[in-house]
């Protein structure tokens, strides 16, 4: 191997290395401290408390609908890119002859390699359709629960009964909102493989950039702030 393919090689296992390596320091971290994850997690069991004390519950199905929603539309997104990135493997000669005329780009890059980043981004995008269309049929349960949820005036019900129900309720809408962010992850890190058309080195930097953009947002975003600091407020009320 020449020195230059093995820089890709360790371009592509950084890559790897840092999204699976920050997937599971976000999942542990959100454990011990607030992160956009966790603090969702708490506002979804109050929703689902709220909404069984709720004798009309339209909002609350349009809630879940625009979730499943925005969901899909991802999903439908993941399609259109796969089916272009199948249309140009299938043309790769001619697609590498087209970008080794624009400036800037890689021209020591052989077609055989250009396949293989493409092939990369192929399957990033089947990883982010499957996962979010998990996504889609997870919120779908959502609504069958939202549907079967015991009435406000249901005497049959003890609380007991109630707050378990909303749990169970709010765990699977929390689900739902994890294979989102896993399918929203992908797309991030899909961006990060385009400057490898160009230079391995910016590839690498682009993959290093991206998570410390994910770390930013999901644990030190001031959205992340608001929502904690009412959370907090509402513990020290609930201790007074």
């Amino acid at each position: 191997m020449t020195a230059h393919n093995w820089l890709n090689l360790l371009a592509v296992t950084w890559f790897f290395a840092v999204w699976i390596g920050y997937a599971s320091f976000a999942r542990h971290r959100a454990r011990v401290s607030y992160s956009l994850s966790s603090v969702l997690q708490i506002y979804r069991k109050r929703w689902m408390h709220s909404m069984l004390r709720r004798e009309n519950r339209i909002g609350d199905t349009a809630l879940i609908a625009g979730l499943e929603r925005q969901t899909t539309f991802l999903a439908s997104t993941s399609i259109f890119v796969i089916a272009g990135l199948i249309t140009v493997l299938a043309s790769i000669e001619q697609v590498h002859d087209t970008l080794t005329a624009l400036p800037f780009f890689n021209r020591d890059m052989t077609s055989r390699q250009l396949q293989f980043k493409l092939l990369l981004l192929l399957a990033i995008y089947v990883y982010a359709f499957f996962t979010l269309t998990w996504a889609v049929r997870q919120y779908g349960f959502s609504s069958i629960l939202l549907g079967a949820a015991p009435l406000a005036n249901d005497t049959d019900i003890t609380e007991e009964e109630r707050a378990r129900y909303a749990t169970t309720s709010a765990k699977v809408i929390d689900q739902a909102g994890h294979s989102y962010n896993y399918g929203l992850r992908a797309y991030y890190f899909s961006l990060s493989v385009l400057p490898w058309l160009f230079n391995t080195w910016l590839f690498i930097l682009a993959a290093t950039l991206t998570v410390a953009v994910l770390y930013r947002r999901e644990f030190h975003s001031r959205p992340l702030q608001t929502l904690a600091n009412e959370v907090r407020a509402s513990a020290d009320s609930a201790d007074q």
